[in-house]
């Protein structure tokens, strides 16, 4: 994966063990995150138990220190659909959130919620929408298989009782 030198106001995401952890480049090597509060950086898999906290300290550390031996990208994925605010501003709203303690929550207030409220001023997670998905799918496809073995087992034994009922 060819990395590209990030910009300020940039989204960077961090490959971890089983998911991405979402950061903004504000320059001179140095990013704004959410991180729970006992999160160690670079801790990778660790980070894992960030799912589990309810709150978050918005942090400003180095690229490298967070992003530890986990490969990552510079990827605004989303600048075909929404317009990014200035890089000044998107630099400006993340520093004024440095240091706060804020809300975490998995599905709604996540590090890739708080990313892309920051470059385009709208809240959304991919990773948590396309998880809903696949759940859903999921169990559909649950649900049309018990639906169709609830059948076969309604005309197997409808069968058996006209055989023997002759």
């Amino acid at each position: 994966m060819a990395l590209v030198k990030p910009r300020p106001g940039d989204l960077i995401e961090i490959f971890r063990l089983g998911y991405q952890h979402w950061v903004v480049y504000v320059g001179d090597g140095y990013v704004v995150h959410l991180a729970p509060p006992s999160e160690i950086a670079g801790a990778g898999a660790a980070s894992l138990l960030s799912a589990l906290a309810d709150k978050a300290i918005v942090k400003k550390e180095l690229l490298s220190v967070v992003a530890g031996t986990d490969g990552y990208r510079v990827n605004n994925k989303h600048d075909d659909k929404y317009s990014p605010l200035p890089a000044s501003k998107i630099v400006q709203r993340a520093e004024e959130r440095v240091g706060q303690e804020v809300l975490y929550k998995l599905t709604s207030d996540n590090c890739e919620h708080f990313v892309n409220e920051l470059r385009y001023g709208v809240s959304r997670s991919d990773q948590v929408t396309d998880a809903l998905v696949a759940v859903g799918v999921t169990a559909g496809v649950l649900g049309v298989g018990l639906a169709a073995a609830g059948l076969i087992g309604f005309l197997l034994d409808r069968s058996k009782r006209e055989e023997h009922e002759q």
